[in-house]
């Protein structure tokens, strides 16, 4: 490999055939407008693939051009090159060999940059060719903050071990920015944002202290030593919360606004006492990805079609249901931000408020002085909405004052605690609901959940297996037509987890005249057999083995979806 043959790319390219020579004269004009690179020029302009270009520069300085998503990556490594160069330079250290460090790069042809990299890395390096929008993914993932927040943690305990240290002055100083209790928890939030976490958990045990985040609704943990941190984190995030750091026997709530990395997040944060101290768990609300519409939620034609429909009604009553943490207020707010016009006045009681949405008034439920959700229903039908959305339907005086709502001229939404779509009238009609108000205002009824995204550079075929054939066979009700279906395997890209992201499975019940016939006659069986003949098919399980058909998900999540629902599983699951 010789690194420091200099390379006119834009002449080799055209010498190979691979751009024109018009097409290098624009890319040059455009390179003195932007001051980019001209081979990153050449890829924004479209004018050639990034492999395309990538590999003519390994053939030409004879280094191997390397897939990241299919190439392993030692950890130790990688951190060996501090994150600022990594970023600096668009390179990342992969692996040592014979006593050189393999250093992929984004543009092999930086001279410079090699050379800065071998004096940080104080070894003999060798050069790979690599993606840069993989190195990118890399940088963002890899470069996690649990040994910055050990290590702050560390400093922080030191100083509590000061028997003159003034825990008030850290927990309140707003001018020492440099104050370890600031940068533990920066450094905190900054891995939270890095890897989605959803939530952050701060619990304090006898002898250690747990910091768990919330990654695709599975909990991943690290075990801080220093539990002396503990109430210095607590008070430092009760006062950015606005509450009272004097009250340790009583739990509170509260939230802030930070910037992370450029990204405005909102943290709606709840503190419990416990045996070792106080609990502290904080919902991330990430604003700067802005609210989702309908068409990226992932919701299937043939219940986003009626959906939409049923959203623009003058009336009636629409219900979300699901277990806590299955997206119902994304979908929700998806919704609202659908109709929302100037034409259109909604108002919306909230428990709590997740988003701030423009135009929309929306009221924080707070119990304790009396403003409760039938309060604020009462209150709002005096204000003259069109829509109304009720965050959650609690009791049967909520119940009571939507339906009434929705029946008298008001789009009503609002939330429920079900497992399913066909379960969610028997429930309203155990919280006291007349059935005949219920016949007269609902319209529809939609369940959801999430499921794990498999990671699109690791999972595999899944064989089945007899009780596994048999099992999808009796829920697909077409034993002749078994899917292929893919399972987890874990990589690099993934943390091992074998998943990605999350994904919303979704069933829809509308009322149809047969279905609001029967439940105005109190025919409950009736009911129940004309809606399960409607959602023949199209049930949370079904969808949840269409998205498995399409690689999407795995067989480990339908199961869990079916579990939720009470249906019957195979003995045995996937390893």
């Amino acid at each position: 490999m010789n690194i420091k043959k200099r390379l006119r790319i834009g002449d080799l390219l055209v010498e190979n055939k691979l751009i024109s020579e018009s097409q290098l004269t624009a890319a040059l004009e455009e390179q003195k407008k932007t001051r980019r690179k001209l081979g990153r020029t050449l890829i924004d302009l479209g004018y050639i693939e990034e492999s395309q270009l990538l590999r003519l520069l390994s053939q030409q300085l004879k280094i191997p051009y390397l897939d990241l998503r299919q190439h392993p990556i030692d950890l130790e490594i990688f951190h060996l090159l501090p994150e600022i160069y990594a970023r600096r330079f668009r390179a990342i250290a992969l692996s040592k060999e014979n006593e050189h460090i393999l250093v992929g790069m984004a543009d092999p042809t930086d001279i410079y940059a090699y050379d800065e990299i071998q004096k940080v890395l104080k070894t003999p390096i060798n050069i790979a060719a690599i993606s840069e929008s993989d190195l990118l993914k890399h940088i963002d993932a890899d470069y996690r903050k649990t040994d910055q927040i050990d290590s702050l943690a560390e400093v922080l305990d030191d100083e509590l071990a000061e028997s003159d240290f003034d825990l008030q002055s850290i927990t309140q100083s707003t001018s020492t920015a440099d104050a370890p209790v600031v940068k533990l928890l920066q450094a905190i939030f900054e891995d939270a944002v890095a890897t989605q976490a959803s939530d952050i958990h701060i619990e304090p045990d006898a002898t250690v202290l747990r910091i768990r985040q919330r990654i695709d609704g599975i909990l991943q943990e690290q075990i801080v030593d220093e539990t002396r941190i503990a109430p210095a984190l607590t008070s430092r995030l009760k006062l950015m919360a606005g509450l009272n750091i004097s009250e340790k026997r009583l739990p509170q709530d509260g939230r802030f606004n930070i910037k992370v990395k450029g990204r405005n997040i909102d943290v709606r944060l709840s503190t419990m006492p416990m045996v070792h101290g106080e609990s502290v768990v904080m919902r991330l609300l990430d604003h700067s990805k802005g609210l989702l519409d309908f068409s990226k939620l992932g919701i299937p034609d043939d219940i986003l079609l009626p959906l939409r429909q049923l959203i623009k009604k003058p009336h009636g009553l629409v219900l979300v249901t699901g277990p806590t943490g299955s997206g119902k207020t994304t979908t929700l707010y998806a919704a609202l931000s659908e109709i929302n016009s100037a034409e259109t006045k909604i108002i919306t009681a909230e428990d709590p408020v997740e988003y701030l949405l423009p135009r929309i008034n929306q009221v924080q439920i707070h119990e304790k002085i009396g403003l409760t959700f039938p309060t604020v229903l009462r209150t709002a039908l005096r204000q003259d909405p069109d829509v109304i959305l009720i965050g959650e339907m609690r009791d049967q005086e909520t119940v009571e004052i939507g339906l009434r709502a929705a029946m008298t001229g008001h789009l009503v939404f609002s939330t429920l605690h079900t497992n399913d779509a066909i379960s969610t009238v028997s429930r309203l009609l155990d919280m006291g609901a007349e059935s005949f108000l219920l016949a007269s205002s609902l319209r529809a009824v939609m369940a959801q959940r999430l499921v794990r995204r498999l990671c699109p550079e690791c999972h595999k075929p899944h064989t089945l297996d007899e009780q596994e054939q048999h099992w999808l066979s009796q829920l697909l009700d077409s034993p002749e037509q078994l899917p292929d279906l893919h399972q987890a395997v874990g990589c690099q890209q993934c943390k091992n987890t074998g998943y990605k992201g999350r994904v919303g499975v979704y069933e829809l019940l509308v009322m149809t005249a047969e279905l609001t016939d029967a439940l105005q006659q109190g025919n409950n069986t009736s009911f129940i057999a004309l809606a399960t003949q409607q959602q023949r098919n199209k049930t949370l399980a079904s969808n949840a083995v269409e998205l498995a058909k399409q690689g999407i998900t795995s067989l480990d999540e339908i199961i869990r979806i079916a579990s939720d629902l009470d249906v019957n599983v195979p003995a045995t699951t996937v390893e």
